[in-house]
């Protein structure tokens, strides 16, 4: 365990020295376990070559299409938004010990989630089809949920959601979260020991968004003596990680704010616990902001 605070729970983008690499995120840097995380850029006609390793992988691409050759499979065109204020996604889950190349044609953005594995998995092309999407909260707590690979999704770790705030609004909220294992007599997961990550982007280039990550007395960091009270500003392309404690966020007015969470851990869950402090304020919710969803989906509820 180690000592986190408000500079080094952001990944700032651009710090690694490689153009095609617009952030990144590993174990030994985040002081965890299990997340690794990357957004890498493909210019027109340009490759990126990779093995899996013991690592299951999740690819989401964020603006662009992307075609993935691999030794399980290929699949061509995978994405198509213009950016992701503009549609739902698309991803591609591969298991462990894969060897893949991805290319494109007019050139893309997308995020590459990793999760150390000794399951095997089948490949799995995930579409807006199969997105489910839900509008959580009411008032100026209303979001939009787009669930990629939700809890029961066909692999071991990796759960993988995007998030979309109105400005003057806030997510995650009420505050919760997810550092304990805890399961009910029968076995049921009440709340999972899980790492996070959120991958912000804006509507707008100089958007930002506030995110406080804060422990409680139970959270194995604070009974190890390096409880956790920060509070982040995530601008685009930043990376906020989440290793213990409560995480809600806010987004300025005039700001759509987005977020991907990649969350591995204990269990393929998101079992958690909120604040009990502030569970109250759902009681009082009287409607929800009709800015969500911020682009037509079908089934949004």
């Amino acid at each position: 365990m180690r000592p986190y605070n408000a500079e080094n729970l952001v990944v700032r983008a651009g710090g690694g020295g490689d153009p095609a690499i617009v952030v990144t995120v590993t174990p030994e840097a985040a002081g965890w376990m299990y997340i690794s995380f990357q957004v890498r850029r493909l210019g027109p006609g340009a490759a990126w070559e990779f093995q899996t390793g013991e690592q299951e992988l999740a690819l989401v691409p964020l603006s662009g299409s992307v075609s993935v050759e691999s030794d399980r499979g290929a699949w061509p065109d995978v994405g198509g938004r213009p950016d992701v204020f503009s549609g739902l996604p698309h991803a591609l889950y591969l298991p462990r010990r894969t060897a893949l190349q991805v290319t494109s044609a007019a050139g893309a953005e997308f995020a590459v989630a990793q999760a150390p594995t000794d399951q095997d998995h089948a490949p799995r092309l995930v579409t807006p089809d199969d997105i489910t999407v839900e509008i959580r909260g009411g008032d100026n707590a209303t979001r939009q949920i787009n669930s990629i690979l939700p809890p029961g999704f066909p692999c071991h770790r990796l759960v993988v959601v995007e998030v979309y705030t109105p400005g003057g609004s806030w997510s995650s909220y009420p505050p919760h979260k997810h550092d304990v294992h805890k399961t009910a007599p029968d076995g049921r997961v009440l709340e999972a020991d899980l790492e996070e990550i959120y991958y912000y982007k804006m509507d707008r280039p100089d958007g930002y968004a506030f995110q406080r990550i804060y422990t409680a007395p139970e959270s194995p960091l604070s009974q190890a003596g390096y409880p956790i009270d920060a509070v982040v500003m995530a601008r685009n392309d930043d990376v906020v990680l989440v290793p213990e404690g409560y995480h809600p966020v806010a987004s300025p007015p005039g700001y759509t704010t987005y977020y991907l969470n990649v969350l591995a851990g204990s269990a393929q869950s998101l079992a958690n616990s909120e604040d009990p402090r502030y569970a109250w304020v759902k009681e009082t919710y009287q409607t929800r902001d009709p800015r969500v969803p911020i682009y037509a989906v079908p089934q949004a509820g």
